[in-house]
Formats: structure tokens, sequence, C-alpha cells
């Protein structure tokens, strides 16, 4: 740790620059855990440095996805957790990218704080090399602020930054998709980082209790479940895409099934999503019953219990589903691709 660097009149100001020393030491362990054999810099540089291994791709095409996990962390402040928003930073990240079948490579993350507590810090960090573990991403750099007067000292932002890999002629074309392929869901773990302005007022989090566990949430609190990190499927789509030729994937986030699902589906095709399939998980019931929330509005807001969809021929379907399950995805069919003006329909 840094023991010669240090400003009293920069304290005084508000900020303290021996912390930021402080909470890069605490984070380093957890950094550790995500190196890879492509990095080739420690904590600390200018700059975080990566070699690309082309072993295998011809014509390499580099992938970027940029996130946060915006309001969802009001949550975390108020449930004083905050070793798995790291995780949301991460997903939202590493989801996007997958969709057009790139490897996550690298990761960096931005956190800017009204007050460096290097305790918090290190634990969100914590939190974004989970979630790097769990996408196989290396965390090569990063960015802590500390910002007195611009934010709160209690509260912090929280973004990312992904770059992922693909040879161009394995890049997933959705030009291929026909009407009869198959839609495939992968399930949510819960709300994953989208919708938290309407969730917020909904349940009034600010006010209400949050903390007691609820019968309909199978005894989990209403803060413990909007807490749970978004789900990573980086691992499973990368077995898929080894085995079956798939058409479209799309990551199910802000804007729900009508934004999203669309994206990935080409002019005169649509999709005809089964409603009486989709498997909803209780805390969107919970939302729209104390929100007085349309049905409409919940699909067109939430993932609704489907994180990702997947769209392969109805040959593949079995095949895939099958891979799917060994890596231990309860995915199910939701509907198919219909010739269609319209991008999307839930009957």
């Amino acid at each position: 740790m840094n023991t010669t660097s240090k400003s009293d009149s920069y304290a005084a100001a508000g900020v303290d620059i021996t912390a930021g020393y402080k909470a890069v030491e605490l984070m380093k362990k957890h950094i550790a855990k995500t190196m890879t054999s492509g990095v080739c810099s420690g904590v600390g540089g200018f700059g975080g440095l990566f070699e690309l291994d082309m072993t295998g791709i011809t014509r390499p095409v580099l992938v970027s996805g940029t996130d946060g996990v915006g309001t969802k962390l009001k949550l975390a402040f108020l449930m004083d957790k905050h070793d798995t928003v790291g995780i949301d930073c991460v997903a939202m990240c590493v989801n996007d990218v997958i969709c057009v079948g790139a490897k996550p490579l690298f990761f960096l993350d931005y956190i800017a704080c009204g007050k460096n507590i290097p305790e918090r810090i290190a634990d969100i960090v914590k939190g974004v090399c989970e979630g790097c573990v769990q996408s196989g991403a290396a965390l090569i750099g990063g960015e802590t602020a500390e910002m007195p007067g611009f934010y709160p000292v209690d509260e912090y932002d929280l973004a990312g930054y992904c770059t992922g890999v693909v040879d161009k002629a394995k890049i997933i074309d959705n030009n291929k998709m026909k009407e009869g392929d198959v839609m495939i869901a992968l399930p949510s773990s819960g709300v994953h980082s989208n919708g938290f302005s309407l969730v917020r007022k909904v349940f009034d989090v600010e006010n209400a209790d949050i903390k007691t566990p609820l019968e309909e949430l199978g005894g989990k609190s209403i803060g413990e479940t909007l807490l749970t990190p978004t789900k990573i499927y980086v691992k499973p789509i990368l077995a898929l895409l080894d085995e079956v030729q798939v058409k479209g994937i799309s990551h199910i986030t802000g804007g729900g099934f009508y934004e999203n699902i669309p994206r990935s589906i080409p002019d005169g095709l649509g999709a005809r999503v089964q409603k009486s399939a989709v498997k909803i998980l209780p805390i969107f019931d919970l939302i729209a019953k104390r929100g007085g929330i349309s049905e409409r509005d919940m699909f067109n807001t939430f993932n609704m219990g489907v994180g990702m969809c997947v769209i392969v021929d109805k040959a593949d379907a079995d095949k895939a589903l099958g891979i799917l399950g060994g890596q231990g995805e309860d995915a199910y069919v939701i509907g198919e691709i219909v010739k269609s003006e319209e991008k999307i329909t839930i009957c």
C-alpha cells in the first residue's frame, strides 16, 4: 500500500486518498480470482493489458458492452448489503455481449461515491469479481472516484465495461431465422437490474418495511428478493453455441418482452409468445398486485421470469434444451417465429 502519498488539504475538502489505497489492498484478493491467461498487467497501473489469444479464430471481432446497475442500488443502500450489486453490473454487460456470440474477455468497473469507505468499496468489487468469475472474464482495471458534495456520504454509483471476442464467421446472424423456429426461455433469478424506479414506487421502499419475510415470496423479504443478483448466462450460451446453430438471442432487460425480443428478429418475421408457457416468478405477481399494473405494462417493463430468449431451428430444440439442462438451466419453450409485420405477439 502507498504510505507516502497523502494530502491533509485534500482530506479537509472531503477526499481521503489514503482510503483509496486501503480499498485497493482489500480488493486485491478478490481480483486475483478473476485472472485469466490473457492478463498482462497487475492492479494499480494506468491501463489494463490483455493479450488476445487467436487460437481457433480466423477473423477476430471485438465486441464491447457497458451498463450500470441503476436505481437497484437504492435497495443496496437501504439493506446495507453491497456485495452482490457488482454481479449485477457485470451481468448487464456480459449478457449483452454474449447475444452476438462473443466470449467475454475482460471487464473494468467504475465506482463513484460520496465517501470512500474501504470496506464497502471492497465489498462492491467482491461482487464484481464474482460476476467476472461466473462469466470467465478478467477484471483488469477500474476506478473509484470519491466525490463529496456530488454524492451523499452513504451512496455511490456503479458502472462497468466489458470487451469480448468472436470469430466473424460465428457472429449470430438473424437472417438465417425462419418461420417455425422455436423460442427457448432461460429463467431469470428475479427482477434482475431493470424497472427499479417503478419497483421502488410500488413498494415505497424508502418508507416501507422491506425486511420482513413474506409468504408470497417463499419466506424471503421484499428487500432480499429484489436484491437477488442478475443471472449470468455466458457459460450456458457458449456451450450451446458449440453444438447448435443459434439464430437469435435476446437479453430481456428494460422494456421487457416487447422491446428486447424484437431486437433479435429480422423484418418480415415476428415472435409469437405463448403467455401461458411463461413461468412468471412470484415477485412479478406481487408487483402487479401491489401496483395495480396491467399485464401489458408488466411484459413491457420486466423480464417476468425470462432473463434470456434463444431462437433455434425446431429440429434443434430438443438438443438445445438438453445442452442447456446440462449447464444447469431449466430452459423451456415459450413460443415460435411466425411470418408477421408485427414483431411480437403475446397471446
